[in-house]
């Protein structure tokens, strides 16, 4: 290569500076992708029976868009709070081996470990591990969680307070929302046919289980078919596959 050709190409890829701004930019976006979605289940939250602060200190607290869901579909149900936020807990395991991913991408330690704790979903995660060197991960894990969880808790307390003032959720049939707005949540994971099996098995379960059992249980049976799934050897699931 002639020096000509070296320093047209130089010139031509990206400095480390503007890269990480891409990717800040990238992260930002995201959060305001994510956050718009606030505001549906902030009115949701309200339809569901919490009230505008419980239902934004769910956002900052909990900070798990599918767990919130979850959690707000069962107590909308009539079910217990025990059974709401044991079906949350099961759908917020998968952010804990998140962590297990991200922790060594960005090795931090101290408060910025617990805030990182704090920041690690869906999101933050895709972002993170895609890029090409930890640097770069490691823009894209602060800047798309800050946003997204900034965002997030606005945009829920917007829905909450516009959820609030339609009144009774029953009149326009939010009282169903949330359960819905659930299932189309868990309908765009379901990309893989082991995927597909294992949330047939739960709706079956769930089907058998629900005129025998209060109103939240029948979600915690149903997670069995996940855990019979793990247990069950590749090729088994290849040969349903071919079927």
């Amino acid at each position: 290569m002639t020096d000509e050709a070296a320093r047209a190409a130089d010139s031509a890829s990206p400095t480390a500076a503007q890269a990480a701004r891409s990717v800040a930019r990238k992260g930002i976006w995201v959060g305001v992708a994510t956050g718009a979605y606030g505001i549906s289940y902030g009115a949701l939250a309200v339809a569901a029976g919490l009230n505008i602060w419980q239902s934004v200190l769910l956002s900052l607290l909990l900070f798990s868009g599918g767990s919130q869901f979850a959690l707000i579909g069962v107590l909308g149900a009539g079910g217990t709070g025990a059974s709401a936020v044991g079906t949350s807990t099961l759908l917020g395991l998968r952010n804990g081996f998140y962590g297990l991913q991200v922790s060594k991408l960005l090795q931090v330690t101290g408060w910025r470990r617990a805030l990182a704790a704090q920041l690690t979903i869906d999101e933050s995660t895709a972002v993170s591990i895609t890029q090409p060197n930890r640097d770069l991960s490691r823009v894209g894990f602060w800047w798309t969680g800050i946003s997204v969880y900034v965002l997030w808790g606005t945009m829920s307390a917007v829905g909450a307070i516009l959820g609030n003032a339609m009144g009774d959720p029953a009149r326009f049939g939010l009282d169903a929302a949330a359960p819905a707005a659930f299932c189309a949540l868990v309908r765009s994971r379901l990309t893989t046919r082991r995927s597909q099996l294992v949330a047939v098995g739960a709706g079956v379960i769930a089907l058998v289980v629900s005129p025998h059992a209060g109103s939240g249980i029948p979600v915690l049976v149903a997670a069995l078919a996940a855990v019979v799934a793990g247990f069950l050897p590749d090729r088994s699931i290849s040969s349903a596959e071919k079927i």
